[in-house]
């Protein structure tokens, strides 16, 4: 695939604001769930499998089974440059709507499968 090509579709991923709370969420947090992110977004699950799949299609994101849960984390081997956009990204948005809303959601979120060691 030409670089242009793969720089168009990570500026896509991270022109969807549903794609892009997703990916400050994670980048921000390490690793996250499903069910975390339907909390914290506050959106229905087919909604954020469906940004989950895109993101990760786009190679921004890594994920892994646990049980029965799936964990999303930042791909570790994403580019210097890739990884400073979305830092950029976060550090902008950090305190915006909704983006603070998001990280208060899922602060006040009972049963976190990391912190709880056990998935909602």
């Amino acid at each position: 695939m030409r670089n242009s090509v793969i720089m168009d579709n990570f500026y896509k991923v991270l022109s969807d604001e549903t794609r892009l709370r997703c990916l400050v969420l994670i980048f921000e947090q390490g690793e996250l769930c499903v069910c975390e992110l339907i909390h914290a977004l506050a959106l229905p699950q087919s909604k954020i499998s469906r940004h989950l799949s895109i993101i990760k299609l786009n190679h921004l994101i890594d994920h892994r089974r646990q049980g029965q849960w799936v964990l999303y984390s930042p791909k570790p081997d994403l580019s210097a440059f890739k990884t400073h956009i979305i830092q950029l990204s976060i550090q902008e948005l950090k305190n915006a709507y909704p983006y603070q809303d998001d990280r208060l959601r899922l602060q006040m979120m009972d049963n976190r499968p990391l912190i709880n060691k056990e998935c909602c």
